[in-house]
């Protein structure tokens, strides 16, 4: 009988280091030194450092008829990662998930496979599927983002990147010689799309901000006048939460010569597309201007246990790229053809219980929440930078990497971000507080130790290195 002794990754705990040897290029095989728990260094490959701690499948014997052992195993592991996740979840800061949610009332649909192939508003010979609910969802955003339901095609997506990919590919196929514009604060899936698509894409630079500097977009356009412009418009940067000025780029767009027939708009609403709806007086993104599709996730500001997404895009413009698909009896318009039927009943279960009050009361208290830990950090001599309209609070990167890993703080240069969403509660960010100032009363004890300026990623206005401090903050 096969044996099921366990090794884990209990029993190989992988500490990351900051320093990284040498690697050529864009060659992934950058290595970097770790520790075990017994304290023995191995080396880990970049791209391959889950095989150091993963999970191998125990194959049973074919006579095998005795399951209890594997049984017992099988829970026990699964036991010990319910322990970890819970962990993980308790010191959680950098990424933009929302995890406050109970979906035990759908713990049944675990028992159908449900498969939405193809068109959501086309029901294909696969009975098992949950477009009432996907169409139901897509009607709920399109009202959001003020499209008529005639007028827009949408579907249920694997999250913000498939949205992005899908709005990309339609403003190609619309325009087919037309140039993708992008700024660099852009997520990388947008530059995905690009290579996948073999598109020309320009990069645009942006302000201290993160958002789109449109002097610079306004240079680019008008070098590259005869073709066509499809843009990606960012309704909040992956880094520093910045909201990309849609009216502006539309004026510029418009001043460029650019008539509305000639460039499309794509607006990547990740995170704060469900959020911006919520805010009075905060610029909004709809339909009533000339955008062409939006996406937004969510396993974000939602708050779902797998990663989804929902992507609108105006129906004038899906016939570019829908085919019929005879053996499903049905047309198909989506990126994947196959997609989750559990997703949209998770999405439709939410937005029915909170609906768009309970979703102003869940972004007016993050926001706040987001101001108050930037106040804090700054009372405390952290830099730090808050965008207006933003819970995405950017800060000097700790210099303790284990610290990092321990909140899961995603890090860019010398910045670091917390998201400060749903589950975040004051609480919680007061214990991040605590600790961040006993680590950095360890960091900076010597004189010779201070701070990095981080006033060329964040304004010399936030920036509290010494320098700066003196400076802008007498």
């Amino acid at each position: 009988m096969a044996s099921y002794a366990t090794t884990s990754l209990l029993e190989l705990e992988v500490v990351p280091t900051v320093a990284y040897t040498s690697n050529d290029g864009d060659d992934c095989t950058a290595k970097k030194m770790t520790k075990t728990s017994e304290d023995e260094e191995i080396e880990i490959t970049l791209g391959q450092n889950m095989h150091a701690s993963c999970l191998g499948i125990k194959e049973p014997e074919a006579n095998d008829k005795v399951t209890g052992e594997k049984e017992a195993y099988l829970a026990g592991v699964l036991a010990r990662y319910k322990k970890r996740w819970i962990e993980r979840t308790q010191h959680h800061l950098g990424y933009p998930f929302n995890l406050d949610f109970d979906y035990g009332a759908l713990d049944e649909l675990q028992h159908f496979s449900l498969n939405n192939l193809g068109d959501p508003f086309i029901e294909s010979n696969y009975g098992v599927h949950s477009r009432d609910f996907e169409v139901g969802v897509l009607d709920w955003f399109a009202h959001l983002w003020e499209i008529e339901k005639e007028e827009y095609w949408g579907y249920v997506t694997n999250g913000g990147t498939e949205g992005n990919l899908h709005g990309i590919l339609t403003g190609r196929e619309v325009f087919s010689d037309g140039i993708l514009y992008a700024s660099k604060d852009s997520h990388y899936s947008v530059f995905k799309a690009a290579r996948m698509y073999r598109m020309e894409c320009i990069e645009i630079e942006t302000l201290v901000s993160g958002e789109i500097d449109c002097l610079n977009l306004k240079i680019k356009l008008l070098q590259n006048q005869s073709k066509p412009a499809i843009l990606n418009v960012n309704i909040g940067t992956t880094v520093k939460g910045a909201i990309d000025d849609l009216d502006l780029v539309i004026h510029t767009l418009e001043e460029c010569g650019y008539a509305h027939n000639r460039f499309y708009i794509h607006c990547d609403g990740a995170l704060f597309g469900l959020m911006l709806p919520f805010l009075n007086k905060a610029p909004q993104v709809t339909f009533k201007k000339p955008i062409d599709s939006v996406s937004v996730s969510g396993h974000k500001f939602v708050g779902c246990p797998m990663p989804c997404g929902v992507q609108i895009v105006r129906r004038k413009h899906i016939s570019a790229l829908s085919r019929n698909i005879e053996y499903l009896v049905s047309m198909d318009a989506t990126i994947t053809g196959s997609r989750n039927g559990h997703a949209p009943i998770f999405l439709w279960y939410t937005l029915s219980r909170k609906g768009y009050h309970g979703f102003q009361k869940e972004v007016r208290m993050c926001l706040d929440n987001a101001l108050y830990l930037k106040d804090r950090l700054s009372e405390v001599g952290v830099s730090v930078m808050l965008n207006e309209l933003s819970n995405t609070v950017v800060f000097e990167r700790p210099q303790d990497e284990e610290f990092v890993q321990r909140w899961q703080l995603a890090c860019q240069g010398n910045i670091a971000h917390a998201v400060v969403m749903p589950n975040v509660t004051r609480e919680k960010l007061n214990i991040f507080l605590d600790e961040l100032v006993e680590k950095r009363s360890k960091w900076f004890k010597d004189v010779g130790n201070q701070p990095s300026c981080v006033a060329f990623m964040i304004g010399k206005e936030n920036c509290a290195c010494p320098l700066h401090k003196i400076t802008t903050h007498k």
